[in-house]
């Protein structure tokens, strides 16, 4: 492997695209870290960045709560070894663990946050710093503020938003506009075949502003490689055998026949391309507008390095189709479907729903 991250004689290229209208360019899927400190240790979790950028990958996230920092320090030391960080594209977030007397997204919170990180990752500026929610007790204009007076430092290069309500994204562009503040350039939703809610008035308001998203879950908490059946509670070393009630990816609240509709039709087009089922389901998820980089989650290096393949599909028109139809959440009878004239249905058409 090369010795550094700016040695590109080995590595393999990965399609890009620009993260939203003012955002950098990242490569079509992105390595999330939540499991590093957690479930993996730091071994493995520096075999899978190697893996990650010799296959072309540039865009590594985590967050300060994830394994309250080590995710951090473990990408630090890795960046620090490796001889930098060359054009790989870090982004972190802060809002989860707020110094005691602050709220999570309040200028003493952020400040601090942010101080900690560049201490953890070992590097002079985040390349992109998530907000990693609402933060219903912070007036949205300090928070901004508090973003913009880092980046004039020189801390932070672009700022996005994490898990926020369709209005509650808008008021923060609103906000931004008009203090002359820092817009957003990405969103990092749970997004994928299986839950497509964002649809109703996330999505659509960040393609109104030129926001480029990220998505997590992006294979449902598994659901989508195909692993989990509909008369069979997963067993044994994966998440949901672990944790079964695990958060929105629960396997009560997933084993639907919606589910396994959407499974039937994923399994014959990944039989017919001879493709695994995860491949295509990523494939569909890039195809959506709006949507820059999927964030990729793995146990071992051998995990990460087969959804990689994936990079290289797009799929046909009919398959997305399929997919689309076959995973449609339906537009509600009201407001969506009582006016004629709503803006949104221009989106929903594009969207296929």
């Amino acid at each position: 492997m090369p010795d550094t991250v700016t040695d590109k004689t080995q590595r393999a290229t990965m399609p890009t695209a620009g993260l939203g209208r003012n955002g950098p360019f990242v490569s079509r899927l992105a390595l999330g870290t939540m499991t590093f400190g957690a479930e993996i240790d730091e071994a493995e979790a520096h075999r899978q960045l190697d893996v990650f950028v010799d296959q072309g990958g540039t865009l590594i996230d985590t967050a300060d709560v994830y394994s309250a920092g080590v995710s951090e320090e473990m990408i630090g030391r890795w960046g620090k070894n490796r001889g930098g960080l060359g054009d790989v594209i870090i982004a972190t977030k802060g809002r989860f663990a707020p110094p005691p007397g602050s709220h999570g997204a309040s200028r003493r919170a952020l400040v601090r946050s942010v101080e900690a990180s560049l201490r953890r990752l070992q590097v002079e500026a985040i390349d992109l710093y998530f907000v990693h929610g609402w933060d219903r007790h912070t007036d949205v204009a300090e928070t901004l503020d508090t973003l913009g007076d880092l980046v004039r430092a020189g801390k932070l290069h672009h700022i996005g938003w994490s898990n926020v309500a369709g209005w509650q994204l808008q008021k923060i562009v609103s906000t931004a506009e008009a203090h002359r503040l820092p817009r957003p350039v990405a969103l990092q939703p749970q997004y994928s075949l299986l839950d497509r809610g964002i649809e109703y008035e996330v999505l659509p308001c960040a393609l109104e502003n030129g926001i480029g998203l990220t998505p997590w879950s992006p294979l449902g908490g598994g659901w989508l490689t195909g692993k989990y059946t509909a008369d069979a509670r997963p067993e044994g070393a994966t998440r949901l055998g672990e944790n079964p009630d695990r958060g929105v990816e629960a396997y009560d609240l997933r084993n639907t026949p919606r589910t396994h509709a959407v499974l039937d039709v994923l399994r014959s087009i990944a039989g017919r391309l001879g493709r695994p089922m995860a491949h295509v389901a990523l494939a569909w998820l890039w195809a959506r507008p709006g949507v820059a980089s999927v964030l990729l989650g793995a146990r071992t290096a051998d995990q990460l390095a087969a959804n990689l393949g994936a990079a290289d599909l797009m799929l046909d028109t009919t398959d997305v189709e399929a997919l689309t139809q076959a995973s449609a959440i339906g537009v509600p009878p009201y407001p969506y479907g009582f006016l004629g004239d709503w803006s949104g249905l221009d989106v929903w058409r594009r969207l296929g729903t």
